[in-house]
C-alpha cells in the first residue's frame, strides 16, 4: 500500500515539476495579478539573467520526468532537491503566502529521498 501512495504522490509531484517547466519555455500561465511587489522584484532580478531560469526549466522537467518511474525516482529527486530548497527560500523572502504549499512539495521531496536512500550510500561510501 506505501509503495502505491508514493507513486500516485511521486507522479503528481513529477507532473507538477514538468508542468512548471514547460512554462518556463512556453508561458501558458500567466503571472497572478494580485502579486506582491517584492515578488515582482525578485522575478524581474531572475529574468534579467538570460541563462537561469532555461536552466532552472530543464532541470524541472528533467527532474519531474525521473521522479515518476520507481528506478529513476532517486536521482529525480536529487535533481529537483536544490530547486525545492530555491523555491522555499523564494517564498520565505519575498512572498510568505507560498510557504505551505513550499513546505508540502518539499516534504514529499525528502520523503522519496528518504524512501530511496539505500541508492545514495555508495556515493558517500
Amino acid at each position: 500500500m506505501k509503495n502505491k501512495i508514493l507513486f500516485v504522490v511521486s507522479l503528481l509531484f513529477g507532473l507538477m515539476f514538468i508542468n512548471a517547466g514547460l512554462n518556463k519555455f512556453f508561458n501558458y500561465m500567466p503571472m497572478p495579478k494580485d502579486m506582491p511587489e517584492s515578488m515582482m522584484k525578485v522575478m524581474g532580478a531572475f529574468m534579467t539573467i538570460s541563462w537561469l531560469m532555461p536552466l532552472v526549466g530543464v532541470a524541472e522537467i528533467l527532474g519531474g520526468i525521473l521522479v515518476i518511474p520507481t528506478k529513476y525516482r532517486a536521482l529525480g529527486a536529487i535533481i529537483i532537491f536544490p530547486i525545492m530548497i530555491g523555491i522555499l527560500l523564494t517564498n520565505i523572502v519575498s512572498a510568505p503566502s507560498g510557504i505551505p504549499l513550499s513546505i508540502v512539495l518539499l516534504a514529499i521531496n525528502l520523503w522519496i529521498i528518504i524512501e530511496n536512500r539505500a541508492k545514495y550510500l555508495p556515493m558517500v561510501k
